[in-house]
């Protein structure tokens, strides 16, 4: 290597020398200035950001005795609601006494149930949503008072869906024969009721029935 340098002319040399340093700037660069600028980048945004954060969290701490407050008013008004839930042993009661009480609402206001379909339960939490649907006919009146009727019914009742089709026949358009004249503004509606009921909870396997000692003890004589 000694023996190649001496070869070499003073501009060669220096040409060798100028490389050198070019190829040392891009290495310090790569690996040890970007590295560090971007090191520092990230521990500035650290210092500007921390100050927020605490901020933040001192906001939350300030609220902890309006946050408590409001956890126990929703602790009372969830036990508030206990009367109004469903309380059959099985989803099939609760779904034949929410069919009961709809069918017993309606009566009351008037407006005939033609079809009504017990649905699948659903979980809700703690809860389980029991649903029914139903198809009623009825006058305009006589259907508001029936939602009227759910929804300040005793029980936690929600109207989930409900579809309305009118069977108003236009005044001029021709009767069919045989056919009764149905009422001014005769409505058909299609309503789908939930009721709500703590979940049950999940029952395991059979367990296995103990084996008769009688037997055993008869096999063995």
């Amino acid at each position: 290597m000694n023996t190649i340098w001496q070869r070499l002319s003073k501009r060669e040399r220096g040409l060798v020398v100028l490389t050198a340093l070019i190829l040392l700037a891009f290495v310090a660069k790569y690996a040890v200035i970007t590295p560090f600028l971007q090191r520092r980048e990230w521990v500035k945004q650290q210092l500007e950001s921390q100050p927020q954060l605490l901020t933040k969290n001192l906001r939350y701490v300030g609220q902890k005795e309006a946050m408590l407050a409001a956890l126990e008013a929703a602790r009372m008004e969830s036990k508030a609601q206990e009367p109004k839930l469903l309380t059959g042993d099985t989803p099939s009661v609760n779904a034949s006494d929410l069919q009961e009480a709809v069918q017993a609402l309606a009566t009351r206001e008037g407006t005939q149930v033609i079809t009504t379909r017990v649905l699948n339960p659903e979980p809700a939490g703690p809860f389980s949503k029991i649903a029914i649907q139903m198809e009623v006919g009825g006058q305009i009146q006589q259907v508001a008072n029936l939602v009227k009727g759910i929804e300040t019914s005793p029980k936690l009742l929600v109207i989930d869906e409900i579809n309305v089709r009118s069977l108003f026949r236009p005044i001029g358009f021709p009767q069919a024969p045989g056919v009764p004249q149905l009422p001014a503004q005769n409505l058909r509606v299609s309503i789908t009721i939930v009721g709500f009921a703590r979940a049950q909870p999940t029952v395991s396997g059979k367990p296995e029935s103990p084996t008769n000692p009688t037997k055993s003890s008869s096999r063995g004589v």
